[in-house]
């Protein structure tokens, strides 16, 4: 079995035997979900073995502030320890969490969960929309054979919609848009039941916002293509089991792959708009949480399917839970079937945006390996970090230069700033933080509290690889000042008694005294320096002292 890594190159896996138990929590706006899994990477494959559910709306934010208000965040914690205790009982090996739309747009959103991982120890992920989109696709993938035919998802949560376009190979579309059920409801409806001057402004809005992600999807289909519609989300479950009530008289167990016509969904959105609270409550199946918002999530799936020209929607149970299990499994090398080009997803998104931000990726790799090279030496010696930390300093070191493609000047601070702002694929918030960081302080400045970027980093452990791993990344550059590759390689050797550490740089050339290079170092070391407590003494290695220490 093989897994890519950040060196660009395939190892060797071992298989694993025995099935593991996991959780993956998807931290809403409208509700908290939990899978409990058991991955059985023999096939590769996994079984839910439990399920849970709390409605706690964070998504019910604050309209002065927008932040997430006490009562919400009380009912997310008390949600997230109850999870948490389920998972323990079943003897999940790990909790994986991700945040979405509320948390992400919520200006204490960050504050939230560094309170729940001190308070529980559990972090939480926050992805962006376009990261949700992908994790989505593949909770799809897992629950859904393509046949390598089009498919269009739509995922309908409380803040945001997710519509994707894909054919079981990498996905070709992934949007994210700011219309969800509890969003519009809140924001949009004042009038019980909806009034018809509401109901039609609420359309309009509807349609506009999601006119730029259909168009996109459309520019992706190929001529003579047909794709079919799946939709996931509690929103589009809940219309489902609706529909399926009044049709069949009773709700089929799984609802999965049940079938929706877009004319059954007019007729029911029609019906629901007339309807009052306490009428939508009181309809079988229907809780009083899921009628507050149904009439907004269902008009959402409505116009999607108008603008789209799709008669039908067909349900999905998987989403974005179970596509956090799927990303796990391939981080893990778990998976090498049709899904196994996502596990370079990472490394194929900084080289799009490397391409992207004309990055001389030749230059760029020479200081990622060179890099790479610094921090396998001083692993275990100078720092504890692991693979998932030296893909980082890979991603921050191939981008450490895209700032030139602002300006020259400050292009340190534009590197940041594109990589923050740049929607990479497989990576957490946290993470692209991290990584743009750790490009931010590849030049001038070492990182300090009162930078506004460094701050941003709301996590103590990502904040120390920033300043461990931007002191190797500093070493990198200045080892290739003249960017012709005149150093071939670095070997380190430390020396605890004087609190050296000794660099030995051996040239691409022998005849090259990397004169540059030498005191590119020698200027540039006060950061690695003051982080490690040591002194460092760049020495070039000639081939006459190579082998006089060896």
């Amino acid at each position: 079995m093989n897994i890519q890594t950040a060196r660009g190159d395939f190892l060797s896996v071992p298989s694993v035997a025995h099935d593991r138990i996991l959780a993956a929590i998807d931290v809403g706006t409208n509700s908290i979900h939990m899978v409990v899994v058991k991955v059985q990477p023999t096939l590769p494959a996994f079984t839910i073995i439990a399920k849970e559910k709390s409605t706690v709306r964070l998504g019910d934010r604050d309209r002065s502030t927008g932040n997430l208000t006490l009562a919400a965040m009380e009912r997310a914690y008390k949600a997230l320890k109850r999870c948490q205790e389920i998972a323990r009982s079943l003897h999940a090996e790990e909790i994986i969490a991700v945040a979405t739309s509320a948390v992400r747009e919520a200006p204490n959103g960050r504050d939230f969960l560094e309170q729940i991982e001190e308070q529980l120890g559990l972090s939480i992920h926050l992805i962006s929309g376009q990261e949700e989109a992908r994790r989505i696709y593949l909770g799809v993938l897992s629950g859904v054979e393509f046949g390598g035919q089009p498919h269009i998802i739509i995922d309908i949560g409380g803040g945001s919609t997710e519509i994707i376009l894909g054919d079981g190979q990498e996905p070709r579309t992934l949007t994210s848009t700011k219309v969800g059920a509890v969003r519009l409801s809140s924001e949009f409806i004042t009038t019980d039941p909806i009034s018809v001057a509401e109901f039609n402004y609420l359309q309009a809005y509807v349609r506009g916002m999601l006119e730029r992600s259909v168009e996109e999807v459309a520019l992706n289909l190929r001529s003579g293509e047909v794709p079919r519609l799946v939709g996931t989300s509690g929103t589009i479950e809940a219309i489902a089991t609706l529909h399926a009530r009044e049709k069949l008289g009773i709700v089929p167990d799984p609802l999965h792959g049940y079938v929706v016509p877009l004319r059954d969904l007019k007729e029911l959105v029609n019906r629901l708009r007339r309807m009052n609270l306490a009428e939508r409550s009181a309809m079988p199946g229907m809780n009083d949480r899921r009628a507050e918002i149904i009439v907004a999530g269902a008009l959402i799936l409505q116009e999607a399917m108008v603008l789209l020209g799709l008669e039908s929607v067909t349900i999905c149970e998987r989403s974005l839970r179970e596509g956090v299990v799927v990303d796990w499994m391939l981080t893990h090398g778990l998976i090498e079937d049709r899904l196994r080009y996502q596990s370079s997803i990472r490394q194929r998104s900084i080289l799009r945006a490397a391409q992207k931000y004309q990055v001389n990726l030749p230059y760029a790799e020479r200081i990622a390996a060179l890099a790479l090279s610094l921090f396998d030496q001083t692993q275990g010696v100078l720092h504890e970090w692991g693979e998932e930390e030296r893909g980082l300093l890979w991603s921050a070191a191939i981008l450490h230069n895209c700032g030139h493609y602002i300006s020259h000047n400050a292009h340190h601070k534009h590197s940041y700033y594109l990589i923050r702002n740049g929607d990479l694929l497989g990576y957490t918030e946290v993470e692209i933080e991290t990584i743009a960081n750790l490009a931010r302080y590849h030049r001038k400045s070492c990182p300090r509290k009162k930078h506004e970027s460094y701050r941003s980093l709301n996590s103590k452990k990502h904040r120390k690889v920033v300043d461990q791993l931007s002191a190797l990344l500093r070493l990198a550059v200045a080892l290739d000042r003249r960017q012709i590759g005149a150093v071939r390689q670095v070997r380190c050797e430390l020396r605890p008694e004087t609190r050296e550490f000794r660099l030995f740089v051996q040239p691409a050339n022998p005849a090259d005294d990397c004169a540059l290079e030498m005191w590119s170092l020698d200027f540039k070391k006060s950061c690695f320096e003051e982080e490690y407590n040591l002194k460092l003494i760049p020495i070039l290695e000639t081939k006459s002292l190579a082998t006089s220490v060896q």
